[in-house]
C-alpha cells in the first residue's frame, strides 16, 4: 500500500510523459500533474488545510477537478466533491454539514450566508509561481472521501469514507487494466464516476473524463483514445442504442474489453442487446451502495444464466432479505435488503446529517427491494420509499419504467404514483419524448404486451427533457411533489 500523496509520483517515474487526464483538447502528463499538484497542495496548506481537513470541491468536470483532489490528498485532507451547478441555499446546507477547511469552486459567500466565515476559492485558481513543486512530506488521510447524499428528512446527509487514502497500484481491482485507458463520461461528483476516475489513475491508467454525456462522441472517445475500460449507466447505454445502426456501428470499439454499468436498474432487454454487440465478456455489473457495506458483482456471461440479477455478494460482506416480520425471506421471496461487512457495522462509513436503517446483527439497509435465488444471486425489485401501493397491489415503479422506455421514440421515463379516491395511489407516467413520435394510445398499447392489466399507468404525462441526469438519477420524490402542488 501506498499513501495517494505519493501515487502520482509513483507512476511518473514508471510513465512520466505519457498522458494521464484528458479533458477535451487539454491533457496533462504525470510529470506535469506531479508537480502542479505539489504547489497546489503548499497554496492549501497556506490557506490552513492539513491532516484530516474536508475541503469541499464544487467544480465541474476537468482536468482541474483532479489536481484539486490529488492536492487535498497530499496534504492528508479528504475532499468532499459537490456538484458544480448547486443552487446556493443547497450548496450552503452541505458546507454548513462538512465544516470544511476550504471550498473550492463555489463563489465567494454573502457577508449575511451561514459559510461566510469558511474560506472560499473559485475555480481556476492559480497558485503562487515561486511555491515549490517539489515532493511534500507524506500524509495519508483517514477518509478517502466525503460523499453527498439526499438524506430521508429532505435536508442532505454526508457520507464519510472509513477508508484510509492509501492504495495498492499493483493490485488488479475491478477489471481495470494497469496503465491503460479508462473513459469516465459522468459527472465526478457522483460515487460511481469519482471512484472510477480514481480507480483508473490508482491503476496508471489515462483518464478521459467528458464535459457531459453525449452518445456519439462516447464512442469516438472510445476509438480515438483506444478506450480499454469505460463507465456507464443505463440511461447512457440506452442513448447509446437509439443512435441510428450506421452512426453506432461506424466506430472501431476493438480496443474496449471492460463495460462498467451501475448506479441504476439496466432493462434486461438492453443489457442483452450489449451482450450480443459487444460481447458476453465485456459486460459488468455492480450493484452496492456509497456506504460500500457490501457489493455484488456480475458479468455478462453470469447474467445470461442468471438473466436480470446484479450478482452474488463478492467475499468480505454478507447480504440477506428480511420479510416485514423481520424474519429472513426464503428465496424467491421479495422484501427489504439489508448488508453488512465482514469487518462490522461501522468500518466502512459514517454519516454526518443521518442515521443509517438498521436492524439487529448490524444489518443496514439502502432502501432496496429485491430477492435472491437458491444460489445466492440477487434480484432488485425497487427502492422500497418508490413503490406505489394501487388497489392494495405493490407496484415498483422500476419495472413499469422499463416496459415504457423500451417503446421506440422513448428516452427515458419517471413512475411515480399519485392520490386516487378509489385506489388510494395511481400510476402516473412521465414520458421523455424527445421527437414527439409517441402518444399516449401508441405507448399504452405497447405497454398492454409487457405489464400486466393493473401495472398501466392510469395517467401519461409527455416532455422533452430527459428525466434522469448524467448519473442515471432520478427523482421520483421531487417530480411527485410538484405535480401534487399542481
Amino acid at each position: 500500500m501506498i499513501s495517494l500523496s505519493r501515487l502520482i509520483a509513483y507512476w511518473a517515474k514508471q510513465q512520466g510523459e505519457r498522458i494521464a487526464l484528458r479533458h477535451e483538447s487539454k491533457t496533462l502528463t504525470w510529470n506535469a500533474f506531479e508537480a502542479r499538484t505539489n504547489r497546489l497542495a503548499r497554496a492549501y496548506a497556506q490557506l490552513g488545510v492539513c491532516q484530516d481537513s474536508f475541503v469541499t470541491v464544487a467544480l465541474p468536470n476537468g482536468l482541474e477537478f483532479f489536481e484539486v483532489c490529488f492536492a487535498i490528498w497530499k496534504l492528508g485532507a479528504t475532499p468532499a466533491p459537490v456538484s458544480a451547478r448547486l443552487p446556493a441555499f443547497e450548496r450552503d446546507q452541505i458546507v454548513t454539514l462538512a465544516a470544511p477547511a476550504l471550498v473550492v469552486g463555489a463563489p465567494i459567500p454573502e457577508p449575511d450566508s451561514p459559510v461566510a466565515g469558511i474560506r472560499h476559492l473559485a475555480a481556476g485558481f492559480e497558485p503562487d509561481p515561486s511555491l515549490s513543486d517539489e515532493p511534500l512530506p507524506e500524509a495519508t488521510a483517514t477518509s478517502l472521501k466525503v460523499m453527498t447524499s439526499g438524506g430521508s428528512t429532505g435536508r442532505p446527509k454526508l457520507i464519510v469514507s472509513a477508508l484510509p487514502s492509501a492504495v495498492d497500484p499493483e493490485q488488479e481491482i475491478l477489471e481495470f487494466p494497469r496503465m491503460g485507458s479508462v473513459l469516465i463520461p459522468g459527472p465526478l461528483y457522483h460515487n460511481g464516476p469519482f471512484l472510477w476516475a480514481m480507480y483508473g489513475l490508482f491503476r496508471g491508467c489515462q483518464v478521459t473524463v467528458t464535459t457531459r454525456f453525449d452518445a456519439q462522441g462516447t464512442l469516438a472517445l472510445i476509438e480515438s483514445e483506444r478506450v480499454n475500460l469505460v463507465y456507464l449507466v443505463p440511461t447512457m447505454m440506452q442513448r447509446v442504442w437509439n443512435l441510428p445502426d450506421e452512426q453506432r456501428l461506424a466506430h472501431d470499439l476493438s480496443s474496449l474489453s471492460v463495460l462498467w454499468h451501475l448506479a441504476a436498474p439496466c432493462p434486461p432487454w438492453l443489457k442483452e442487446a450489449y451482450i450480443d454487440w459487444l460481447g458476453a465478456d465485456v459486460i459488468w455489473e455492480l450493484y452496492g451502495g456509497t456506504e460500500g457495506q457490501g457489493r455484488t458483482v456480475i458479468n455478462g456471461r453470469e447474467w445470461l444464466d442468471h438473466r436480470g440479477s446484479v450478482g452474488r455478494p463478492v467475499p468480505g460482506c454478507e447480504f440477506v432479505i428480511f420479510d416485514d416480520d423481520g424474519g429472513p425471506c426464503p428465496p424467491g421471496q421479495v422484501g427489504e435488503l439489508y448488508l453488512r461487512p465482514e469487518t462490522g457495522q461501522g468500518s466502512t462509513y459514517r454519516y454526518i446529517g443521518a442515521e443509517p436503517r438498521e436492524r439487529e446483527g448490524g444489518w443496514e439497509s439502502l432502501g432496496d427491494l429485491g430477492w435472491m435465488d437458491e444460489d445466492g444471486y440477487l434480484y432488485l425489485s425497487d427502492r422500497l420509499t418508490d413503490m406505489v401501493i394501487s388497489g392494495g397491489a405493490n407496484i415498483y415503479p422500476a419495472e413499469v419504467e422499463a416496459a415504457i422506455d423500451a417503446c421506440p421514440g422513448v428516452r427515458s421515463s419517471a413512475v411515480i404514483g399519485l392520490p386516487h379516491e378509489d385506489l388510494g395511489q395511481q400510476i402516473h407516467a412521465i414520458v421523455d419524448c424527445p421527437d414527439g413520435g409517441v402518444d399516449e394510445p401508441v405507448l399504452l398499447e405497447f405497454l398492454r404486451s409487457r405489464l400486466v392489466t393493473y401495472k398501466l399507468p392510469r395517467s401519461v404525462e409527455f416532455v422533452t427533457e430527459p428525466l434522469r441526469d448524467d448519473a442515471g438519477k432520478v427523482r421520483r420524490k421531487a417530480l411527485r411533489e410538484a405535480r401534487l402542488k399542481k
